[in-house]
């Protein structure tokens, strides 16, 4: 799960855990997101870090820092998609070591005659479509939680619960009645940390029921499910604290941002819930547990603080579609570079939004008119209030969808009706 430690002046807190970078970097504290639940492997050299007696944990090689990830601009909603302004969500490397990560999944007794909308029913309901996650590969080993989505054993989670598996390693599922199976990924997409994979040799399976995020309301009672520290089949429970919360967890690699309109709730959710459901009070799912605001700095202090978030449904239900399929995921741009907008000056005025930075050639803003400098406002009836907030608004709608687009130039509103791009390559 992605955890967030508490906010530095900034405003950019870390996701997952990285490797320590050379020098004296220092990396921004604030939000980041709870990361499967984490057990480092290292061979046993006698006399060595790591040898019997002298216990050395290895971080496992996740995503880069937020230091690399608070950049100037960020391209919105495309492959090199940076990150810039808002509150950056940290995904950390889920981690539950000392938490039972290695307990055998059991099947959990719940009350099938519970009343309606009570958590007990939910719970009957749901509990056996959520599966703990176990990766293992040559840089680690960590567990997470994920969604059984069909009744042959496709199971949705979050890229970062098992992208330790992306060079060799093993995907083992831990059912509700305490079976296992192999699993093999069959596509992630870390712009949405959104994976699919499939569990080996399974049937009649039971899939949970998709619900609508767009149906929320602020206030409204859900419930939480997953293998918090490797304790599989937990339920927690709380309300829909926001919506629309923009959630950046950093970037991968290649320089592509995670941003996401996130579900914020109050729902307990530790590392190792990374991958698990949130559902409503009928027990349909709507988002899928990805990240959280931690007190701590570190995967090791990373802990439920009420302020936990899921990436809705209804965003990621195309790429889970596309991912089933072997596709590769896409995702909806403008084609622009932006930055926060810069604050007022000697008692000047300041539009909040995000600015633009760049205009790609032929893109949909190009199109539309806007320039650099440019401040773009709103996105339908979406106010924009920074960088991640465009990005993450504009990852919520498909290519090809049709958007109204407010920008202030000069202190003059301007409004156009654009056709957003995609990213397919």
């Amino acid at each position: 799960m992605t955890e967030l430690p508490p906010p530095q002046p900034s405003g950019t807190p870390p996701q997952w855990t990285p490797p320590a970078p050379a020098g004296p970097t220092q990396p921004p504290a604030g939000p980041f997101a709870p990361p499967p639940a984490q057990t480092s492997v290292m061979p046993a050299v006698p006399g060595a870090p790591g040898a019997p007696g002298a216990p050395v944990k290895k971080r496992a090689a996740g995503r880069t820092g937020l230091v690399a990830a608070v950049l100037a601009g960020a391209l919105v909603a495309g492959g090199a998609a940076g990150v810039g302004g808002a509150a950056v969500y940290g995904a950390l490397n889920d981690d539950g070591s000392g938490g039972g990560a290695n307990t055998p999944a059991t099947s959990q007794v719940v009350d099938a005659k519970a009343p309606e909308g009570s958590i007990e029913k939910v719970s009957a309901k749901v509990l056996p479509s959520v599966v703990k996650i176990e990766v293992t590969s040559q840089q680690g080993s960590g567990s997470g939680s994920g969604v059984v989505i069909s009744s042959d054993g496709t199971i949705l989670t979050n890229n970062h619960v098992v992208e330790l598996a992306a060079n060799g390693g093993t995907v083992t599922v831990d059912f509700n009645d305490g079976t296992k199976a192999s699993a093999e990924v069959l596509g992630t997409d870390p712009l949405t940390d959104t994976a699919v994979i499939k569990a080996k040799g399974v049937s009649d399976l039971t899939p949970i029921t998709i619900g609508k995020s767009s149906n929320l309301t602020v206030g409204q009672s859900v419930v939480a499910i997953g293998s918090p520290f490797g304790l599989d089949s937990t339920v927690t429970t709380g309300i829909v604290s926001a919506l629309d919360r923009p959630v950046n967890v950093g970037v991968d690699q290649s320089g592509a941002a995670t941003v996401y309109p996130a579900v914020q709730t109050d729902a307990a959710i530790n590392p190792g819930n990374s991958g698990g459901a949130l559902v409503d009070l009928n027990g349909n799912l709507v988002g899928i547990n990805a990240s959280i605001r931690s007190g701590g700095a570190t995967s090791e202090d990373a802990g439920s603080i009420g302020i936990g978030f899921a990436i809705p449904i209804d965003e990621i239900q195309p790429i889970v579609e596309q991912l089933e399929k072997g596709e590769q995921a896409t995702h909806a741009q403008f084609g622009i570079s932006v930055s926060d907008a810069p604050q007022a000056q000697s008692g000047q005025t300041s539009v909040t939004g995000a600015q633009v930075q760049e205009v790609g050639n032929g893109s949909t803003a190009e199109k539309a008119g806007l320039e650099k400098g440019d401040i773009i406002t709103k996105v339908d009836d979406h106010v924009i209030t920074g960088s991640d907030s465009l990005v993450a608004t504009v990852r919520s709608y498909r290519p090809d969808d049709k958007v109204d687009v407010s920008w202030s130039r000069n202190g003059e509103e301007q409004t156009a009706k654009v056709t957003l791009d995609s990213d397919a390559s």
